[in-house]
């Protein structure tokens, strides 16, 4: 084990069901090796404003099945200048922290990257509901989130199914559309709009209702990532297009912050605890520059440089088989 006596963990960014988990196994992880663990309350934001508090193990008990973070987060553009970074190098040298957990986002290990060059340990932990770190096949809170939009949809349907209607529904995920995708194929959407797939309004998404409308069908679903919107104005005006084209008195919702909230799932508080654990030791074996990552189940960790440069893709067939089995 390195000379690492103190460490920190912090949540930046959106905040994601699952993060408390990891903050719980790194808390525990942490003290059962004998090494003092300080909380920083608002994410980067606190970091440079010393807003710490000193963890034990009651600090996080209980906090594994709450949604959101414990630790409340904040995104901050000062902390990316170098000025910001500089306060948050003299708040660790003053309390003695030698490394920093960071759970979040693609922006949240960016932040971290940079911080490390100050010659304090950083390690990244994934926390984002929209599955797009490219580097890993799951992020912590994407599941939770996934079964949020399934059970609205559930409820949106039955409302639906009772006036024959038309539903059009936008999801969260930013330029990723595993949430759309995953969750439309769970929900029975009669079309799935992502941005990393191109498509045509009026044959990826009218046609289909029509066809699917002769065959006997009344009532239907369109799920949408948020990263398609901008291309036809918004879910409102695509809504409206659709009642104009096939007569369906169709409407549109925004799921937006709700798929954030909730009780984090089995599978998020396993694989957060599995991620939390992983990155205490690794911290505290001298690890820095760092990114947690699970691939076909496995926890292993990659340099947080190689981890940015990465691309993620989206499952091609995947896609295809939702377009057969709605079609």
């Amino acid at each position: 084990m390195a000379d690492i006596k103190k460490i920190a963990v912090l949540t930046s960014g959106g905040d994601a069901p699952g993060m408390n988990p990891v903050v719980r196994a790194v808390v525990r992880t942490a003290l059962g090796l004998g090494v003092e663990v300080y909380g920083v309350i608002g994410g980067y934001q606190g970091l440079m404003y010393g807003n710490l508090k000193k963890m034990d193990r009651h600090s996080v008990s209980n906090i594994i099945s709450l949604g959101g973070t414990a630790l409340k987060s904040a995104r901050s553009d000062e902390f990316a200048t170098e000025a910001g970074m500089q306060k948050a190098l003299k708040v660790c040298r003053d309390n003695g922290i030698d490394g920093v957990v960071v759970i979040g986002g693609d922006g949240s290990f960016r932040g971290a990257r940079d911080f490390s060059l100050l010659g304090v340990n950083c390690v990244g932990v994934s926390g984002t509901i929209d599955n797009d770190i490219a580097c890993s096949d799951y992020t912590t809170g994407y599941d939770t989130a996934l079964n949020t939009i399934v059970q609205m949809s559930d409820r949106i349907r039955d409302t639906m199914e009772s006036h024959d209607r038309c539903m059009v529904i936008e999801t969260m995920g930013r330029r990723a559309g595993y949430l759309a995708l995953n969750g439309g194929i769970a929900a029975g959407a009669v079309s799935i709009l992502i941005p990393e797939i191109e498509f045509d309004i009026d044959r990826d998404v009218i046609a289909r209702i029509k066809k699917a409308k002769e065959g006997g069908e009344g009532h239907f679903i369109v799920m949408v990532a948020e990263g398609c919107s901008p291309r036809f104005g918004g879910v409102d005006k695509l809504a409206k297009y659709i009642e104009e084209q096939t007569g369906i008195i169709s409407r549109s919702i925004v799921y937006g912050h709700i798929q954030r909230g909730g009780s984090p799932t089995l599978m998020d508080r396993v694989i957060g605890t599995r991620l939390g654990n992983y990155a205490a030791h690794l911290i505290i074996n001298g690890g820095t520059n760092r990114v947690v990552t699970i691939n076909k189940d496995v926890i292993s960790d990659m340099d947080i440089y190689e981890a940015l440069k990465m691309t993620k893709t989206v499952d091609k067939d995947l896609y295809r088989i939702a377009m057969e089995v709605t079609d």
